[in-house]
């Protein structure tokens, strides 16, 4: 494809995904998303032939690079697995921070689809038992040793999860609570990355 056609496709994307992040599926109107990316509607139709699959597409790179902020956890073996868990939790919040809507945008598409809530547990499922798995032995093998405490690798993927998604779920209404001691909004998030880091670090951690 020459390189204008990509630009241009890329162009729509960019600009699909900042309407369906603001309004969500429903709401998003194909017209504004022509109007932000500088197409025609038929271009738009030219690339993507509906709204739904334009729509697929944003979500399932959103969540592909949600499952790749997570990389670092089940990847890197000559890292110590604490030192994994450290640098995924880092991730994972950096990825979130740059992206803010995007956990609210997730739950309600998958609350307010149930066929695309099934459509991912399907895509998901196995590779979820896989990697929750493979997690395990190795929480397993430090348990052996003595270096950690017990705990299920899904309930520590939920905790890891949890604690990084809630900062960015009410901080649009609790920031002028959380900000009341910071010099601004970014030094806040330094700040409580480092605290959900600890606070794993302190469930997990023999001393």
């Amino acid at each position: 494809m020459p390189t204008g056609d990509k630009s241009k496709e890329q162009a729509i994307l960019e600009a699909a995904e900042k309407e369906f992040l603001e309004k969500g599926f429903d709401s998003a109107k194909t017209t504004k998303i022509c109007k932000r990316a500088g197409v025609t509607h038929a271009m738009l139709h030219y690339y993507f032939r509906t709204k739904e699959n334009l729509f697929n597409m944003v979500f399932e790179q959103k969540l592909n690079m949600l499952k790749v902020s997570l990389h670092p956890l089940f990847h890197n073996h000559d890292l110590p697995l604490l030192k994994r868990i450290e640098i995924s939790m880092e991730t994972h919040f950096n990825f979130i921070m740059a992206n803010p809507d995007l956990p609210r945008f997730i739950i309600n598409e998958l609350i307010v689809k149930p066929k695309r809530r099934e459509m991912i547990e399907i895509k998901l499922r196995d590779t979820i038992r896989l990697l929750g798995e493979q997690l395990q032995l190795e929480i397993d093998q430090e348990v052996e040793l003595g270096t950690i405490y017990p705990v299920e690798a899904m309930t520590l993927l939920l905790d890891i999860v949890s604690l990084n998604v809630f900062v960015f779920a009410v901080l649009p209404i609790m920031r002028p609570i959380f900000l009341t001691n910071f010099a601004n909004e970014n030094d806040f998030l330094e700040a409580r990355k480092k605290e959900n880091v600890e606070i794993i670090m302190r469930r997990l951690k023999k001393r």
